[in-house]
């Protein structure tokens, strides 16, 4: 792998993890300065050269999302009016996601509108990990490398030797994920249905599978206010489950979702530090790093490699 030409360059949404990625392709984190005027507009100046370089930023939509969003795209042009050969967007958590279908009348599909907007300024690749619907890497008009925290969260459920395991899809959208763990681990599967009467509400329903008398691992792609996930931990225990395993690769943690999921009958949170969390948390929150796998693509990308070596379990 050729370094000379890689320019890694960080956001404001997630410094910490892009100082990790470089850590581990021992390359030095790109200097650049980024800043707001008075009046709220942002500011991007390169404070090296990156003329005819490969450029990778790092940008991860976390709160506030705008902000982060508009940060990228002006980092974007400025790298382009700087002639740098290609700009490749590293995307840990794809804002937006959930907006990827028209699910009423009138309603945006923004998932779509965000995969314009970081196309029409630039971006000539995307890598990011587990997209709310793969089906989203279709809006896009450049390569997009769809990794998987999958393969890191199951290494360390693995090796927890948990007993009387089950595999909990929380919806039927997360069903082919928690099929593809509970394969991995060789457990049942379960899968819950739920109602929502409002956005980041949910009611559990019903229950497909057996849970009586097992540990309940839940696998889901993010969690936002956690008020779904403390509802189908609620519904679990009320079917007679043990306490329950909750796993999850992007923490968007909106409100008080922290201390909603410090919850008695949760044993442990997995999650990935896809989004920078808080440093004062609870200690059942274990963050898993996704820097290496971040880093490997790196390098996969830069020597024209096959990204498929990433799949310990298969791709998504």
């Amino acid at each position: 792998m050729d370094l000379n030409n890689i320019k890694i360059f960080s956001g404001s949404s997630n410094p910490k993890l892009a100082q990790s990625i470089c850590d581990d392709l021992g390359v030095a984190l790109g200097k650049i300065k980024l800043s707001r005027f008075k009046s709220g507009e942002i500011y991007c100046l390169y404070e090296e050269g990156v003329r005819n370089c490969d450029v990778f930023l790092v940008q991860t939509f976390s709160h506030p999302i705008n902000e982060h969003l508009m940060e990228l795209l002006v980092m974007m042009d400025a790298a382009k009016r700087a002639s740098a050969r290609t700009i490749n967007l590293i995307l840990p958590y794809y804002g937006y996601s959930r907006q990827e279908r028209k699910a009423a009348p009138r309603e945006p599909i923004s998932a779509k509108l965000v995969a314009d907007l970081v196309s029409a300024a630039g971006a000539n690749r995307v890598i990011t990990i587990d997209l709310h619907a793969p089906a989203i890497q279709g809006f896009f008009d450049i390569p997009v490398d769809h990794l998987t925290a999958l393969d890191l969260i199951s290494d360390y459920i693995t090796k927890k030797n948990i007993v009387d395991p089950v595999i909990v899809s929380p919806d039927a959208g997360r069903a082919t994920t928690a099929e593809r763990l509970a394969n991995i681990l060789d457990a049942p599967f379960a899968m819950m249905f739920k109602k929502r009467p409002a956005h980041n509400e949910a009611v559990v329903t019903h229950v497909i599978g057996d849970v009586k008398g097992r540990t309940p691992i839940i696998i889901e792609d993010l969690i936002d206010t956690g008020t779904t996930i403390v509802n189908v931990v609620e519904g679990l225990k009320e079917r007679g489950a043990n306490d329950i395993y909750v796993c999850a690769t992007h923490a968007v943690f909106s409100g008080p979702a922290l201390q909603r999921l410090d919850h008695p009958n949760i044993r442990e949170v997995v999650i990935t530090d896809s989004l920078a969390i808080p440093d004062d948390h609870a200690e059942r929150f274990k963050v898993l790093s996704v820097a290496p796998l971040l880093s490997h693509a790196v390098r996969i990308v830069s020597d024209g490699g096959s990204l498929s070596s990433l799949f310990k379990y298969g791709g998504v």
